[in-house]
Formats: C-alpha cells, structure tokens, sequence
C-alpha cells in the first residue's frame, strides 16, 4: 500500500482514516476537499481539479481522500490500493450534523483555510442520497478496476477500526 484512494460518502469518516492511516504508514495525505475549495466555499474548476490530481498521481507514495467522481478515474487508474468506506447513511448524516456543530464558523482539518463549516442542506440531501446515486456508480468503477488493485471495502466504524488495527501487521 503505497498508493491508496480513500471514496466513500461524506461523513463516512474518509478523512479521519486517511491522517490515521497516513500517520500509521508513514505516507503523506491529501485531502482533494482542501485542494478544491477556495475561501467562501468558491470551487476551483474541473480542469485545474485534472491537473492537481495528475500531479499528485504521478508521486511515489500518497493518500488521497475524496470523491470527486468526475476525476475519480485518474487516482482509480494510478492506485494500487482503494478504500471504499462504505458507512450507514444514518451515521454518516449523524457525522455531518456533529461536524457542522463542532466547526462552525471555523475550517475544518481537511479543509482549506477560509472556507469555514456551515449548515448545507443540500450536501445533507446528497450523503442521504449517496446509497442510491452515488454508490451504484463507485461499485460500477471498483468492478471494472484490474486485478492488481486491492479493493476493501469497510462497512461499518467496527470494520474501520479493525482494518487499521491490522494495518502494520498484514499490511
């Protein structure tokens, strides 16, 4: 594992797995959320998004944690590892209104400075809609991936704890 995707929908906890992971295997984090958004919430462009991730593909070693399932294929196509965090919806939700309460007003870990936690209706609609938009298509892209990519999906927080218990031992 030198080169691991971490998808899955928001507040699924892709984020706090990819520091720990990144702590526990020594390999730099990038979180595309703060690559991507600008102060106040401004997207960057889909072209400048290819371009980052080109270039973040082409290092030796990373973890990349976001989605982004319009670029999703050029760190799909560059990993050896994929971690599908595939977490009940109804804790997902309960993470993002946790999350929401923790960081208002202020930027998250995995966010850029400037662009400050707010109350997002639409993004709630979107991580309760993920199992049925969303999820069909990354499990779509995971199916047709080579061979040679390792794909784990985690299930639940048990699974995601365990999986990083083991991650010196096997790993």
């Amino acid at each position: 594992m030198k080169k691991i995707a971490l998808i899955g929908s928001g507040g699924s906890g892709k984020s706090t797995l990819a520091r720990r992971l990144g702590k526990k295997l020594n390999i730099e984090v990038y979180h595309l959320d703060a690559l991507f958004w600008k102060p106040n919430w401004t997207p960057t462009s889909k072209e400048e998004q290819i371009e980052v991730q080109n270039e973040l593909v082409k290092k030796e070693e990373w973890i990349i944690d976001g989605n982004y399932n319009g670029t999703m294929d050029i760190r799909l196509n560059a990993v050896d590892t994929i971690i599908f965090v595939d977490i009940n919806r109804v804790i997902c939700i309960y993470r993002v209104f946790k999350r929401m309460v923790q960081y208002r007003g202020k930027s998250r870990p995995d966010m850029a400075e400037g662009v400050n936690e707010r109350f997002d209706f639409d993004f709630l609609k979107w991580v309760w809609e993920y199992p049925k938009t969303k999820k069909p298509v990354v499990l779509k892209k995971l199916e047709r991936l080579p061979n040679d990519k390792k794909v784990i999906i985690l299930n639940s927080p048990r699974e995601v704890q365990l999986f990083l218990d083991k991650v010196n031992n096997e790993f």
